[in-house]
């Protein structure tokens, strides 16, 4: 296949990198001229424009944004829809708002995507999970580059109609906020509690065999293991916080209680303005898995 990919940031380099090592060909464009430049070095086609690369798609365009969610998804749309007919097909692979996706694929001349995308910079060697929304001939259309960036053939799916996919990641991403309260919680109450423990040695342990064993966990590891048993300088301060405040309105709306994922929703918010170590590992935690900047007591 031949495929378009704009936005050349972290993620998205790590789709060019991935199509590429499938066989299949890039054509790539970023605002960046140096991130097109290397991207142009690892072999993909490099465009000076998003209207360049459309042109060099030809016929039934192929084309993956990676651009942040927001204005700048809308604006690349703006620039490409004179470009596309109903036979070409656009991946949103960012975090968008489900609604906007709804919109965007009401208002697209392509077959639009809306693809959840998870698994942070890990993705460059392990692949990323994909929850997909949207027509099933474009998604069957697209398999092979899916295949090619998604952890195995299990690694994506359809998940439904135009939303959906970025639906399902916006839970995924609730689900998330929990799952790090959860595990900086218990290891807030090993590291104040009885006994003096290697935190690394415990997560470890849980690691191999115990029930709550995750990568999530191995990330609790590597952060003790990198910032020592008591996280050193890691402040207690929890960037983000978008996509649960999303899944949090939802539930109100569709009178679902969630009071795991409102609470640890609520103590990121907390984290601006108190000093917790459950925040403090839940900090450290996302720089693990979407390599995000650490917060530092001394910044």
């Amino acid at each position: 296949m031949q495929l378009g990919v704009i936005g050349l940031g972290r993620m998205g380099r790590i789709v060019v990198d991935r199509v590429l090592d499938a066989g299949h060909e890039v054509v790539a464009f970023d605002l960046s001229e140096e991130a097109v430049a290397a991207a142009a070095d690892a072999g993909a086609e490099p465009a000076e424009s998003v209207a360049d690369l459309a042109d060099r798609l030809g016929d039934d365009k192929r084309i993956w944004l990676m651009v942040p969610a927001g204005d700048a998804v809308d604006a690349t749309l703006d620039d490409l829809d004179p470009h596309l007919d109903a036979d070409d097909v656009v991946v949103d692979g960012g975090n968008s708002h489900f609604e906007a996706s709804v919109r965007r694929a009401e208002a697209c001349s392509a077959a639009y995507l809306d693809c959840g995308t998870s698994g942070g910079p890990a993705g460059a060697e392990l692949g990323f999970s994909l929850m997909i929304g949207g027509p099933q001939w474009a998604y069957d259309e697209m398999t092979p580059v899916f295949d090619a960036v998604a952890t195995n053939p299990d690694g994506h799916d359809r998940m439904g109609e135009a939303g959906s996919g970025h639906y399902v990641k916006m839970v995924h991403n609730g689900v998330e906020y929990a799952l790090m309260q959860a595990y900086g919680e218990g290891f807030e109450l090993l590291a104040e509690g009885r006994y003096d423990l290697n935190l690394e040695a415990v997560a470890r342990t849980w690691n191999n065999g115990a029930v709550i064993r995750s990568w999530l966990l191995e990330l609790c590891e590597e952060a003790f293991r990198e910032e020592g048993t008591d996280l050193g300088d890691v402040d207690d301060h929890i960037a983000g916080g978008s996509t649960g405040t999303w899944t949090v309105q939802e539930a109100l709306e569709q009178e679902v209680p969630v009071p795991l994922i409102y609470q640890s929703l609520a103590e990121r918010f907390g984290s601006r303005a108190a000093d917790r170590f459950s925040r403090r590992l839940a900090n450290r935690l996302r720089y693990g898995f979407g390599r995000h900047e650490v917060a530092r007591k001394d910044d």
